[in-house]
């Protein structure tokens, strides 16, 4: 299955590095966050990747255009140096479609602009490129085609906040006071399994989440949310990135699927 990114915000609440670095190539350890949202895709054997761009798009396209296997992999040097045998490979069957997209454009204009490179697939992939999982993919997929929705997103709990919900009465008097984490509270995880018949949901100009589309799905019963309660983590803040840091320098990030063995690969 193709997946869609969409890395073309601007990425304002980044507040260091946003002005030089589009929000998908902040780095986690040694690579961009984007890289670590692709390997998980290319873990479950999805390796068609379609990239919105917008905001600095040349410096996501530098990045991959410059890509060397041999610093990111083990190798066998040999000849004297002239000869590199790379013993494992990040991206080399990797296929990626880089699409400028504009960059004031909604995710629906994103979408619909991509949709050339999709739309001849019965089912596609798509997820921003700030977010990090270990959501069991197949299994999302599966139930996304038991159940015959056009749309299905990844349904979390808002780990990452330090609010409190409040239960309150309409003359003031508080009920109660509770950690937001254990509320039943639950969010948009930016994780999707889309049909191709979603683009004939959104019409020109509009955004998709936000927007009408959604309404018009959520009205026809096409939506579903998988609920999952194991890792995922946005990266929208300077604290996000360190506690991202912070897990990968443990040694087991947890969005690292693709490392059994839990050796990192930063």
């Amino acid at each position: 299955m193709k997946v869609v990114l969409f890395c073309g915000g601007l990425g304002l609440r980044m507040s260091e590095g946003a002005a030089s670095l589009p929000k998908p190539m902040v780095p986690i350890g040694t690579r961009p966050i984007l890289w670590h949202i692709m390997k998980y895709y290319a873990h479950f054997g999805h390796k068609d990747f379609i990239i919105c761009l917008g905001h600095r798009a040349e410096v996501i396209k530098e990045f991959f255009l410059n890509y060397n296997e041999a610093l990111s992999n083990d190798f066998v040097l040999s000849e004297g140096g002239k000869r590199i045998d790379l013993l494992q490979s990040d991206i080399e069957e990797w296929r990626i479609t880089f699409v400028s997209t504009g960059l004031h454009s909604t995710i629906g204009q994103r979408l619909s602009a991509v949709r050339e490179h999709v739309a001849e697939d019965d089912c596609f992939l798509a997820t921003y490129g700030d977010g990090l999982t270990d959501a069991p993919l197949p299994e999302i997929i599966e139930t996304h085609r038991e159940q015959g929705k056009v749309a299905s997103f990844l349904a979390v709990r808002p780990t990452n906040y330090s609010f409190h919900t409040v239960d309150v009465s309409s003359d003031g008097r508080v009920g109660g006071i509770h950690d937001i984490t254990q509320a039943n509270i639950w969010i948009n995880g930016g994780f999707f399994v889309l049909d191709r018949s979603v683009f004939d949901y959104i019409q020109e100009g509009e955004d998709f989440i936000d927007g009408p589309p959604m309404a018009r799905l959520i009205d026809g019963d096409k939506v579903l949310a998988y609920r999952y309660e194991g890792f995922w983590a946005p990266m929208d803040t300077l604290k996000d990135k360190h506690n991202l840091e912070s897990l990968l320098q443990s040694g087991n990030p947890p969005w690292q699927v693709w490392e059994p063995n839990g050796r990192p690969g930063s």
